[in-house]
């Protein structure tokens, strides 16, 4: 078996605030290192559950975020951007499943650690009018190419997230959130323990096939995205086939979702220029 390890920051153990997560901090060196670990601990679950071959995807701000020097020596890492699928580059390469470490709940929830989807200039966002978030686009895209996603990390909200779109996957509960930047959170040698352990179990029972299947959305898929500012509106309406709704919202069709997926990359990238 072959795993994709797709990692982002906001969710690993011990992150609570912008700081731990943005490279221009001192703190940024810290979390770093606490995301490698996280990493690494679904990497030796992933092996102890029976995956032959496991590559990882770093996934958080421009993708170089992982310690390729502290990786585990069995895996290996997909790193720097833009890339052609981005968090979850290598779900295109053939795996059997994908794991989810370090992720935060979408914009707009409750008590969530850091919430937001994909860029600060993203109010909300659904396909075909069922809010989304990282956790729901990401596992879309693996959908799409036949790979269900097995485990999510990260606070209390962020797997619950994970659970509504693909029904029982594991999980392993690293923060719990009390509000959008503070947790009460588990010591991360305890946290890493839980990753450990659910992604084992993850890949035993994607052996035993009682793995969650992967998701599909309904197609074609209508994406809409409501930006913070009118001004961005204006600006991602111009991506073609785009439809300016009220206010700050745009929407389009897209055949496939990996193609909506793309379509949204871009209109956020128009909105931020």
């Amino acid at each position: 078996m072959k795993v994709l390890v797709a990692a982002d920051m906001e969710g690993i153990s011990g992150v609570v605030h912008w700081d731990h997560v943005d490279p221009d901090h001192k703190e940024y060196e810290r979390f770093r290192k606490l995301m490698t670990a996280d990493v690494n601990a679904a990497v030796r679950g992933a092996f102890e559950g029976g995956a032959q071959e496991v590559v990882v995807s770093d996934g958080h701000a421009r993708a170089r975020n992982i310690l390729i020097e502290e990786l585990d020596t069995r895996a290996r890492l997909n790193s720097g951007s833009p890339s052609a699928l981005a968090m979850i580059q290598g779900a295109d390469s053939g795996p059997d499943a994908a794991m989810f470490i370090g992720y935060h709940a979408r914009s707009g929830t409750d008590y969530a650690v850091l919430d937001h989807t994909w860029a600060g200039s993203v109010a909300e966002v659904s396909l075909n009018g069922r809010p989304v978030g990282e956790i729901g686009w990401n596992a879309g895209v693996c959908g799409h190419f036949g790979v269900p996603v097995i485990l999510i990390s990260g606070d209390q909200n962020a797997c619950a997230e994970g659970t509504a779109f693909l029904g029982a996957v594991e999980t392993a509960v690293v923060k719990q959130a009390r509000g959008r930047m503070a947790a009460e959170c588990l010591p991360p040698t305890v946290a890493q323990e839980r990753i450990l352990e659910a992604a084992k179990r993850a890949v035993q029972r994607l052996a035993a096939g009682d793995a969650p299947q992967p998701l599909r959305f309904e197609l074609p898929v209508r994406v809409s995205v409501a930006f913070t500012t009118s001004d961005m509106a204006d600006r991602a309406a111009i991506f073609p086939g785009a439809q300016r709704l009220a206010g700050k919202r745009i929407e389009f069709l897209a055949d496939d979702l990996l193609t909506a997926y793309r379509g949204f990359r871009a209109v956020v990238a128009l909105a931020r220029d």
